[in-house]
């Protein structure tokens, strides 16, 4: 299973636990799961992880970002989908179709129009949680 995670979702794990932690703490542990990025959403996912509002510890800036060294799989987007709506997240969409992602995790309503623009599933981390997750094997 291939996922794509947003940014919000990770923010969301870092900042507040519960069911965005434990997705990531369910994605970390399956090696049949391929969490899907980019370049620029790598860049991304730091660059918001830096942010001053945030005031995360150098120490726990630098345990994510090893973690998103490990646990992520950076693929290179060749493609330019226009999605008018929000521009700076085009990125997650070009991801998705060139990963052929089965699941695009995130808290950002914006992407509800995107999902006619490919096969991944938009789904929030509540639904990944509970379809995926909780889901016995």
């Amino acid at each position: 299973m291939k996922v794509l995670i947003d940014t919000n979702v990770l923010v969301s794990a870092i900042l507040k636990d519960k069911d965005p932690e434990l997705v990531f703490l369910f994605i970390a542990g399956r090696p049949d799961i391929e969490w899907i990025v980019s370049p620029d959403i790598l860049k991304e996912y730091r660059e918001v992880l830096s942010r001053d509002k945030f005031s995360l510890p150098e120490e726990i800036k630098t345990k994510w970002f090893n973690m998103l060294d490990i646990l992520t799989t950076v693929i290179e987007v060749d493609l330019n989908i226009d999605f008018p709506r929000d521009i700076k997240d085009q990125k997650f969409i070009e991801c998705a179709v060139i990963a052929d992602a089965n699941y695009f995790i995130t808290g950002d309503k914006d992407f509800s129009q995107a999902q006619k623009l490919l096969n991944t599933t938009i789904i929030s981390v509540t639904k990944f949680k509970e379809m995926v997750c909780d889901k016995p094997d």
